[in-house]
């Protein structure tokens, strides 16, 4: 056998060696495959999953609104554990509907489609300024233009009861003008946008079957 033809098979061997290596370490393939191709991070992704809440970890839901550590954060995280279902962000979505509901059926002086929401003496105290208001005359017309500010001012938690107290602080924007018997304008402009600024405290047994807030207290 000649030299050419003993390197050609010395070289075919090295070469099926070679070959064969190969599919040891990385197996074989049939068919077309996909090349892999590795997902960008979404930078919106990651900032979301900074907020979800991990055992231990600060709660957005609560630190979104008030500081973390202080005495409304732990009322709040009280709160969520006697009633799981609480959600802080979705409370104030409804205390934000509410104050425009109340505010509006007041200044109407119709007490009765939101009575149920009131406690006691907020209604007796919001019935003897429509009360007194008959008794001379006047009424009030006005329209709700919108929320400025919506800000959680405080919370409080009484382990006792199960009661959660909340104190949003409302700025709202309204027109509003007062009329005698006559309808004369006494008070007011229909055109003026006047800010009406209020903070109202929620109040409810947390983990109860009964879902509605009642407004225990009015400030300024």
């Amino acid at each position: 056998m000649s030299s050419p033809v003993i390197q050609l098979l010395v070289l075919a061997a090295i070469a099926l060696f070679l070959i064969l290596r190969l599919r040891d370490v990385l197996g074989t393939r049939e068919g077309f495959e996909k090349p892999s191709v590795t997902r960008k991070a979404d930078p919106r992704e990651e900032k979301r999953g900074q907020f979800q809440v991990i055992e231990g970890g600060p709660d957005a839901d609560i630190i979104d609104h008030v500081p973390e550590g202080s005495e409304a954060a732990k009322a709040l995280a009280a709160m969520k554990a006697a009633d799981p279902s609480f959600n802080v962000g979705e409370f104030l979505s409804g205390a934000r509907g509410a104050y425009e509901m109340i505010l509006m059926a007041f200044e109407a002086g119709d007490l009765s489609t939101i009575r149920p929401f009131l406690a006691d003496d907020v209604y007796e105290s919001f019935a003897a300024v429509v009360e007194e208001r008959a008794r001379k005359g006047l009424t009030v017309e006005a329209d709700f233009v919108g929320l400025r500010e919506l800000k959680l001012l405080d919370a409080e938690f009484d382990p006792t009861t199960n009661e959660g107290e909340v104190t949003v602080r409302f700025i709202g924007e309204l027109t509003s003008v007062v009329r005698d018997k006559s309808g004369e304008i006494v008070e007011g402009n229909p055109k003026e946008v006047k800010r009406q600024k209020d903070a109202w405290t929620f109040a409810r047994v947390m983990g109860t079957d009964n879902p509605n807030w009642l407004l225990v207290a009015t400030g300024g």
